[in-house]
């Protein structure tokens, strides 16, 4: 491997895991002198009884005595700008002076656009949309995910929607990298199956775009491969026996480490498509991913083989990878790739959707119709992430990678087309 020229690398989240790691947080929040939190989450979480688990921990904990001041638990699938306005006004009706955000990726990417307000001040939270915007240490907040996929906990970025222009709006910023990531197995037990699935192999397609795309680094690499392994070694059983609270942990340690990874290496064609599918037609973020990941390795194949190869050893194991000659490893990485997504599809009786025309909603409705293609490969032409993948695409080459990932065909090697920018690594 040759080193990059320049790097960084920043992580700065103190980490607590295990399987009470809950009983951490009041000692904590005492460490950083808040003593009113406001708990934010969503309704599954809530109904779940996941939010009477953690005041609990923190009313019995004897390292220090906190008092919640506010619970927000109507926080939507997609993170919404008016949501985190609304959010903010109770946070300083009730006089809170920190934040512990209780769930997935929407929960932490609203707590994060909260976190701006109620410490910058103001009710517009466009003016600090995009890259450097947020440059003040914000209130105290702590993550606790309960799921093992956004990774979001460990993460520089908040992803929230305008749903009035249809369009997910970035926010980058050191200073929206959480304190303190509480990774505790309970948190993830009631999780169902499709559910564990697609936001477990969202996290495994942070981990492999940050080992393959173009500001990967030696430091992201590591917690890259070791993300890999975790999350591809435990999963399936995962959904199998979902009381496997060792199982559990594991995964949500590989989506912190895949979130430490992509925070500072970035992501390229998966995401640039997802992000699109999901502005476009709703889809969740993690089906998005389980669907896109083959075929973005696929379509970088030519400029990253010699990476994707490398993956092979933390999906696989060992006798896999040296059984499999050193030509044929990128390919086989891949196609574990998609024997994963198929063994999750048949473990969760057809929920794990394996491409877009079998993403369907509540009512039976196909998300992802096939004349909406041609919208999600605009809107993807508009998404920064596409600089830091491997290899140049236009309109053309989304869509055929639309196409084949709507019907479920691999690519054709042959047609990818060979040149743009490449990749030094």
């Amino acid at each position: 491997m040759i080193l990059p020229e320049y790097y960084e690398f920043c992580c700065r989240v103190k980490t607590v895991a295990g399987h009470r790691a809950l009983e951490k947080i009041s000692p904590e929040l005492v460490r950083m002198n808040a003593k009113k939190p406001m708990i934010i989450t969503d309704k599954g979480v809530a109904g779940a009884g996941l939010i009477k688990i953690v005041s609990s921990a923190i009313s019995s904990s004897k390292g220090g005595k906190t008092s919640v001041g506010a619970v927000y638990d109507n926080v939507p699938p997609d993170s919404d700008l008016k949501i985190v306005q609304e959010v903010a006004k109770l946070y300083r009706s009730k006089d809170c002076d920190s934040i512990i955000a209780v769930g997935g990726g929407s929960v932490l990417d609203t707590a994060k656009g909260v976190n701006i307000l109620v410490s910058l001040g103001g009710d517009d939270l466009m003016q600090y949309a995009g890259s450097g915007a947020v440059k003040k240490k914000l209130k105290p907040m702590i993550a606790v995910p309960t799921t093992s996929g956004t990774g979001s906990e460990m993460t520089l970025v908040a992803v929230i929607a305008d749903h009035e222009r249809n369009v997910k709006l970035p926010f980058v910023s050191y200073f929206l990298l959480p304190d303190v990531a509480v990774l505790d197995s309970r948190m993830t037990r009631t999780l169902p199956p499709a559910l564990t699935t697609s936001t477990a192999i969202d996290a495994l397609t942070h981990a492999c775009e940050a080992y393959t795309c173009m500001a990967k680094n030696p430091v992201s690499d590591s917690t890259a491969l070791e993300a890999i392994r975790l999350i591809a070694g435990n999963v399936l059983n995962v959904v199998k026996k979902p009381g496997d609270l060792e199982g559990r942990l594991a995964l949500a340690n590989g989506s912190a480490l895949a979130g430490m990874a992509f925070s500072n290496s970035m992501v390229g064609l998966v995401h640039m498509l997802g992000h699109a599918t999901g502005g476009a037609c709703g889809v969740p973020h993690g089906v998005c991913m389980s669907i896109y990941l083959p075929y973005g390795l696929e379509y970088n194949l030519h400029k990253t083989s010699h990476l994707t190869a490398e993956l092979l050893l933390p999906l696989a194991g060992p006798e896999v990878y040296a059984a499999t000659p050193k030509a044929e490893r990128a390919t086989k990485a891949i196609a574990v790739i998609r024997k994963l997504n198929q063994d999750l599809h048949e473990a969760t009786q057809g929920r794990h959707a394996r491409f877009l025309k079998e993403v369907i909603d509540r009512d039976g409705k196909q998300m992802v119709p096939k004349d909406a293609l041609p919208t999600i490969a605009n809107t993807a032409m508009g998404d920064a992430t596409q600089f830091y993948n491997p290899e140049d695409l236009d309109f053309n080459d989304c869509m055929m990678v639309l196409e084949h990932a709507w019907e479920g065909i691999p690519l054709d090697l042959k047609k990818v087309k060979k040149g743009g920018k490449g990749i030094k690594f």
